[in-house]
């Protein structure tokens, strides 16, 4: 039997809602442990200190970025594989939960923290969640959710989420849902019968926002079947399925795909540009309207990532991604 991993995360974090499910999905022995009391003095010392935090049996350290964190997984457990099978279809779906991890996640941020209700529900809810219990805990909860609730406020323009950039960041998100509202459902994922890494992207984010009032309320309205898979997708242990036949590309994953093409690239290649020439905002058009914010590393080495898994596809696989990704406006970028 395989020993299990320690997973350190949060309710209300899209990252280890990810990951949990991930390793839900894959079967894979895990004890998920809420970040408070004694185990938030043991990862302390964790650089970034960030959620969730995974740990396997074998190792000597914490992990703490996902994408990487599923790469391992895969190594070391490749049954119940998350990556598709043809070459063509995982880079789609490498593409796709960058998408999700690096530009969905300016949604999730927007709404928790740009609108009052959702701003007082998150900070209770963190709140609760990460300090353990005591005689005077709702004193120390409201203590600690308004002072997180600042530091993230404050933190909003760093991340692109100002009310400058509001229209953008709110359009994107309605567009995801609008993408997967009319595909997706118990037993139908964006390339298959059973889940990619794309699908686990995607509902991170989507987990959150289907839980905080503002964006909830659009969910809702909007894509109730979303909704409903939303539940389905945060434990699919009981679920077996098979990877879609080759042949024509699911219209969610081209819709989905040019949102990549249309914001997420482009937004990628400025922030690029912005660090070669050390800018201190990078700035482009998205839909015609102005989007800047100062620009990060860490996206810039997504963005080299993803060429270089475009780069590294085999000559047939190049054949048949291609017209897709030209079609959605992705080639150019990579």
């Amino acid at each position: 039997m395989i020993e299990p991993h320690r997973i350190v995360g949060a309710l209300g974090s899209p990252y280890s809602m990810k990951i949990r499910a991930i390793f839900r999905y894959r079967r894979l022995p895990h004890i998920f442990e809420m970040r408070n009391g004694a185990v938030e003095k043991e990862v302390a010392h964790v650089r970034p200190h960030l959620m969730p935090m995974v740990r396997g049996p074998e190792d000597d350290e914490w992990r703490v970025d996902t994408t990487p964190i599923i790469y391992q997984l895969e190594a070391r457990h490749p049954k119940r594989s998350i990556l598709p099978d043809d070459p063509a279809d995982r880079f789609l779906a490498e593409l796709i939960e960058d998408f999700a991890d690096e530009w969905l996640t300016k949604a999730m941020f927007h709404y928790r923290w740009f609108y009052a209700p959702d701003q007082q529900f998150a900070a209770s809810w963190i709140a609760a969640d990460h300090v353990a219990d005591s005689n005077d805990h709702r004193e120390i909860r409201r203590t600690f959710g308004e002072e997180f609730a600042a530091r993230q406020i404050s933190r909003m323009p760093l991340v692109g989420c100002t009310p400058e950039n509001r229209s953008v960041i709110e359009r994107s998100y309605k567009a995801v849902l609008d993408a997967l509202e009319p595909e997706v459902g118990f037993g139908r994922f964006l390339f298959g019968s059973r889940p990619s890494i794309a699908d686990f992207g995607l509902f991170g984010q989507l987990k959150t926002m289907s839980v905080d009032p503002t964006p909830q309320s659009v969910m809702r309205e909007r894509a109730p079947t979303v909704n409903h898979w939303i539940r389905q997708m945060d434990d699919l242990s009981g679920l077996d399925g098979r990877w879609r036949a080759l042949g024509e590309t699911p219209e969610a994953v081209r819709r989905l795909l040019k949102l990549c093409g249309d914001v997420y690239l482009p937004f990628l290649a400025a922030n690029a540009q912005a660090l070669e020439r050390g800018d201190e905002m990078l700035r482009l058009k998205i839909w015609g309207e102005d989007f800047s914010q100062g620009p990060f590393r860490y996206q810039a080495k997504c963005y080299a990532r993803l060429r270089d898994l475009h780069s590294a596809l085999s000559a047939d696989a190049r054949a048949r991604v291609t017209p897709i990704l030209e079609e959605s406006g992705c080639a150019r970028w990579l």
